[in-house]
């Protein structure tokens, strides 16, 4: 009896021992012994992701930025298709490692943890009206100005703060609120530069990109779980770093824009992702 005791209690201990280790193994090692690095990524979102349909592969400069962290940890990639509002669930319920092109706000810092940035984007108006060129934020947070904005996004956390005195119509898309300004319901599009470039190149009638001042610039970075270990987050952070301030996030940025046809020189002077 004495005997079968002390095995149950070897046996116990080495059950301990086994899940002590499970749970303090760092989530690069975890990473590692699955073998893939998973990102969520959004269809038809260019120049951030973009799916072939006809090869089912995944382009675009998130995935140029994912392919670089997975062959530094000697990974694959593994996409899961997402969306926009499901991705920090995504990070959150551990279904995916990381989400890129994350916009840092105080209420996603609640959910998830933040990697440094991995690039800078500002905010801008997309307008064919004269009268918006060159205005401050303080001159066009007017009545007679309406501005379109889809609900729920960074940029509607922009005009809630910046333009609250002015008429702001909100859309369930982006796409919705892109034509209330070429159908001339809305004097311009709040969005952030990346998108503004895009859209101005898609659709010519909706004007050009406008900075009013002051330049408002906020750090795009790498959602993470907020359970993952330190040693990760450090990794995630330095590499986001590291590759902004010599330049490899810009260059993948702009490859995926080459495909609209943009260039630095469709960037308003002193503007650069790098911030």
């Amino acid at each position: 009896m004495k005997l079968l005791s002390k095995i149950c209690g070897a046996a116990a201990i080495a059950l301990s021992l086994l899940a002590g280790t499970a749970a303090s193994a760092g989530t690069i090692e975890d990473i590692r012994a699955r073998g893939v690095l998973r990102i969520p990524a959004i269809l038809n979102e260019t120049p951030y992701f973009n799916k072939d349909p006809r090869t089912g592969e995944w382009q675009g400069f998130v995935l140029d930025m994912a392919n670089d962290i997975a062959k530094t940890l000697d990974v694959k990639l593994e996409v899961v298709e997402s969306s926009w509002a499901n991705a920090i669930l995504d990070v959150q319920s551990g279904k995916v490692d990381m989400a890129f092109a994350v916009t840092a706000t105080p209420v996603r810092a609640m959910s998830v943890s933040f990697s440094d940035p991995t690039y800078y984007n500002s905010f801008v108006l997309v307008s064919a009206k004269e009268e918006i060129a060159g205005k401050t934020w303080t001159e066009l947070n007017d009545p007679k100005y309406t501005f379109a904005v889809d609900l729920g996004s960074a940029q509607d956390l922009i005009t809630q703060q910046y333009l609250p005195k002015a008429n702001i119509l909100r859309f369930k898309t982006r796409d919705e609120a892109i034509v209330a300004v070429t159908t001339g319901k809305a004097d311009a599009l709040v969005n952030t530069m990346l998108n503004g470039l895009v859209i101005a190149k898609k659709a010519p009638t909706i004007g050009a990109v406008q900075v009013p001042t002051p330049v408002l610039s906020t750090p795009s970075v790498i959602a993470l779980n907020y359970g993952a270990d330190e040693t990760f987050k450090s990794f995630v952070s330095a590499w986001a770093e590291y590759n902004r301030r010599i330049g490899n996030n810009q260059t993948w940025i702009l490859k995926s824009l080459e495909t609209f046809g943009i260039t630095l020189d469709d960037m308003p002077v002193g503007f650069g992702f790098g911030g």
